[in-house]
């Protein structure tokens, strides 16, 4: 029998979820309802994605006026796929359809960070209370497998320390300012005209997107109780191109890294621009994000992979879904 799906988020990312759940002809997901802060389209039967799809991207899409929150308490589904935009202050409206969907015992995927990063513990406790799944692949480096890595191949390591690059806005910035020589407010302007920067991109170039996913790590990975403010950030704004070139010439780039690694009154818990050799594996061009794990048994292991885009995101979240639907 096929599971229920309600996607909440209807931008970027939940067109994604929508487009590969659309592509999929096994019969094991069906979505029943896609709701956002215009409406929602509901098909207790199924919804025809590639019909809503072209109706939401030509502008004919007709929605009820159901809210997200009456299609969360209301109806009857087996997974919630929560894909609201991300607030770090306050994690809503994402956390409280987390929180609703977890009390009715409903498997909850999310690449929302903010709740995550603000609750964790909170909701990790409501999922095992209700018997339910809260996974949260998609939070932390987009395509790239970080926890799935963790559940299964890894199994049996201890992970004594996570380092990595995990946003690729700052990435793409870094990389054509000491490839090209290019200075920051130019290459900032350029990243915004692609779409790879926000109009407002304080959340990105200041580190605080990056610090988000080391709280989500230290919490969920490494038990730690820590908060945003708990993370010792500096941004890449005040790299200058004299920096970047005088890496160069020593065989280094700088890289925006977070790190996170638990060690008593030595923990780490850190967003900073730092020099990495031209050769290393963290060392990577472009929007492309790269985690380092060190285990205890498998040594170190690295992860590289595309860390934002529709469809990237949506393969994240598409992997928490199959692993709810094999632990039936």
């Amino acid at each position: 029998m096929a599971l229920k799906v309600a996607i909440i988020g209807f931008g970027n990312v939940g067109k994604g979820v929508a487009r590969v759940l659309s592509e999929r002809k096994d019969g094991l997901f069906k979505v029943i309802a896609i709701a956002d802060s215009k409406g929602a389209v509901i098909d207790e039967d199924g919804l025809d994605l590639a019909k809503v799809l072209e109706l939401k991207n030509n502008g004919g899409l007709v929605r009820t006026n159901k809210s997200s929150m009456d299609v969360v308490r209301g109806y009857d589904y087996d997974i919630l796929v929560e894909v609201t935009p991300t607030d770090a202050k306050t994690g809503e409206p994402g956390l409280s359809y987390i929180r609703e969907a977890l009390k009715r015992g409903k498997h909850v995927v999310t690449s929302n960070k903010g709740p995550v990063a603000l609750k964790y513990k909170e909701l990790r406790d409501l999922a095992k209370k209700n018997n339910a799944h809260f996974l949260f692949e998609a939070t932390v480096g987009g395509a790239m497998p970080v926890f799935n890595l963790m559940r299964a191949p890894l199994a049996g390591n201890r992970i004594t320390g996570i380092m990595g690059i995990f946003n690729g806005t700052c990435n793409y910035i870094l990389t054509r300012m000491a490839n090209e020589g290019l200075p920051y407010d130019m290459v900032l302007s350029e990243a915004k005209e692609l779409g790879i920067a926000e109009a407002d991109p304080t959340y990105d170039v200041e580190g605080i997107d990056t610090a988000l996913k080391l709280v989500i790590l230290a919490n969920s990975v490494f038990g730690m109780d820590v908060k945003l403010e708990d993370v010792d950030r500096v941004g890449i704004s005040g790299v200058c191109l004299e920096a970047l070139k005088l890496a160069g010439e020593a065989g280094m780039v700088i890289k925006l890294i977070g790190e996170v690694r638990p060690n008593g009154e030595e923990t780490v818990l850190k967003v900073s621009p730092r020099l990495v050799p031209k050769n290393h594996p963290l060392a990577v061009q472009g929007t492309l994000n790269a985690a380092l794990l060190h285990t205890t048994l498998a040594g170190d292991i690295f992860v590289i992979g595309k860390g934002a885009g529709s469809i990237e995101t949506a393969s994240a979240i598409l992997s928490d879904m199959l692993y709810i639907a094999s632990s039936r």
